[in-house]
């Protein structure tokens, strides 16, 4: 029954990736409507987020920013789909990766890196950089499955357009670790900017004016295969185009103090979403833990 539920899914997708995506931007603007007026999908979640991450902000410049974000959101979702039929050279020319250089560089000598990303922008074609980097690094990417079979069967097919390996948040450090054995070079990329579970909260830290817990396994990880780790800068600059510029983090996590390449992390993202705030994915509940409630556990 899955099966059929995702060709099904898979072949409407698919004829819609046919078409150009200034047709896409067409449907995007349509879908808009609904999906913001009618479904009112998580507005109250988005409403409480913009509010309590922008308090000098008043009621028209947050609403302005809603707004933006749903028009986005909705482009997030046809650019997504046009992963299923676009070309090398059209992925090129929309996303573009600037200081690229420094992956090669961190990977000389056969070692391999990380790079933080966060849900901003449009993530789900940050994987073409596989165009960009040396061919012998493969690319790795960390993700959660989804509970529909027949989605998440659609987004893995979408997330190997440009050749990347999905990861199972499951299996992360066991499939990392066997790269390293086996001596291949990898460039594994963590998006860490979601809500870890009550038994992961290792650290708290300031966020966009909030207590807010972060992920602490990418430091970890990086602590115990010695991973260089990198962090992409991603900027909107227009409809179906964005700006990617890799930063580092560290070269030597193994160095660090604690909780140093969490926090360093944590303000480079909180600078990419003040950049532009309507680009992040606002949709996210995440800030439901409470710092008091988790120190009376």
């Amino acid at each position: 029954m899955n099966y059929i539920i995702y060709k099904i899914i898979y072949a409407l997708l698919y004829i819609h990736a046919l078409l150009p995506l200034k047709v896409l931007y067409i449907l995007s603007d349509i879908l808009y409507i609904p999906v913001y007026y009618i479904v009112r999908y998580r507005r109250k979640v988005v409403r409480t987020n913009l509010k309590n991450s922008f308090p000098e902000k008043n009621k028209k410049e947050l609403l302005e920013i809603e707004h933006q974000f749903y028009h986005h959101f909705c482009d997030y979702f046809v650019e997504t789909i046009k992963l299923l039929h676009i070309t090398d050279e059209e992925i090129k020319e929309r996303i573009n990766f600037k200081n690229i250089e420094l992956v090669d560089d961190l990977m000389k000598d056969g070692n391999s890196a990380i790079m933080y990303l966060g849900h901003y922008g449009n993530w789900e074609w940050v994987p073409s950089i596989t165009l960009h980097v040396n061919k012998d690094t493969l690319l790795g990417q960390i993700y959660r499955p989804l509970k529909n079979r027949a989605f998440d069967n659609i987004f893995l097919k979408i997330r190997s357009r440009f050749g990347s390996v999905s990861i199972s948040k499951n299996n992360t450090l066991r499939s990392i670790i066997q790269y390293k054995q086996s001596g291949q070079k990898v460039l594994i990329g963590f998006m860490s900017d979601q809500t870890p579970a009550w038994n992961n909260i290792h650290y708290w830290t300031t966020f966009m004016n909030q207590d807010t817990p972060v992920f602490t396994g990418v430091e970890r990880i990086s602590k115990q295969t010695g991973f260089s780790i990198t962090y992409l800068d991603i900027k909107k600059v227009a409809r179906g185009k964005y700006d990617c510029e890799v930063k580092l983090i560290s070269a030597n996590p193994k160095e660090e103090p604690e909780f140093t390449i969490t926090e360093r992390y944590i303000r480079e993202m909180e600078k990419t979403i003040l950049h532009n705030p309507a680009y992040w994915l606002w949709t996210h509940k995440r800030w439901k833990h409470k710092k008091e409630d988790f120190e009376k556990r």
